[in-house]
């Protein structure tokens, strides 16, 4: 045998026939086999890693991936290809289990945003050819003019359209002429939250002139004094348009309905590895 080929074989077994209870292995979140079963993809389906063991077809991996496919097949008895080892000990199921992402580097969003260019997807088509037409570029890393948040636009396309994105891209335009820190996560997620809220109120000279009289930099930094994330970074930038108005925007629209419904624990994320960034 070559020592650089497992030792495994090719099978398709049935669902019903594989078990996958290990106590090494996580607990199934309904949740996630819901959203895969949503967004169900024959062409995403990895072989579940088996054990053959005491006369059973134990998962290794894959325990997600078999539920979600009894979801949409509606059986147990639906097949899965299966990468089937022989006669493994139970620590080393459990050393495999917890090292198989160990080593495995995860496309950025970026990355997954360009193949998606190479498959002829509208949507990402339309929002780089917006992010061009002011003269900015999508970038994996932050750069003069480059748009490297890049999970961010995606979000405020799905979430509010392309007029928002193409106002929030606008108005950073205006106020910044391209500094990249007026491009990070949390200055765009931001700005689409005063976007959101207050609509035509909002002025685009009075937010290029006034807001953008700060720099990117001082915003952030007056920010996380504030309030952690793009709340804070959209609450000092309403401080500053409002200055010297007597009609100034109400720091209550902000937050009246709770509009900005990322997932507080997405947005907490993302605003997160940007303020890294910003503090670089």
């Amino acid at each position: 045998m070559n020592e650089f080929v497992p030792n495994v074989q090719f099978e398709l077994i049935a669902i019903k026939n594989l078990v996958s209870n290990q106590n090494y292995q996580r607990n199934l979140s309904m949740q996630h086999i819901q959203r895969m079963a949503a967004n169900f993809d024959l062409y995403q389906i990895n072989p579940v890693k088996v054990s053959r063991r005491d006369g059973q077809n134990l998962v290794i991996n894959g325990q997600h991936t078999i539920e979600t496919v009894t979801l949409v097949s509606g059986s147990r008895d639906t097949p899965v290809w299966c990468m089937v080892y022989d006669g493994l000990e139970y620590q080393v199921e459990a050393a495999i289990f917890a090292n198989q992402q160990k080593y495995v580097r995860g496309l950025s969003p970026y990355e997954i945003f360009m193949a998606c260019i190479e498959a002829d997807s509208d949507e990402h088509i339309i929002i780089r050819a917006l992010v061009e037409s002011y003269g900015l570029i999508l970038s994996p890393r932050r750069t003069p003019g480059g748009v490297c948040a890049i999970a961010t636009i995606e979000h405020i396309f799905r979430r509010y359209g392309y007029q928002t994105l193409e106002r929030v891209l606008r108005l950073c335009v205006i106020a910044w002429e391209g500094d990249p820190l007026s491009l990070s996560a949390n200055m765009l997620n931001g700005i689409a939250r005063l976007v959101v809220a207050f609509g035509d109120t909002l002025k685009d000279d009075s937010f290029r002139d006034k807001v953008g009289s700060l720099s990117p930099r001082d915003i952030s930094r007056t920010a996380r004094e504030q309030r952690s994330g793009s709340l804070g970074y959209a609450d000092t930038m309403l401080m500053e348009y409002n200055k010297r108005r007597k009609d100034g925007l109400h720091a209550s629209k902000l937050r009246a309905g709770r509009p900005w419904m990322m997932g507080e624990l997405e947005e907490s994320a993302a605003d997160f590895l940007e303020e890294e960034q910003d503090n670089a």
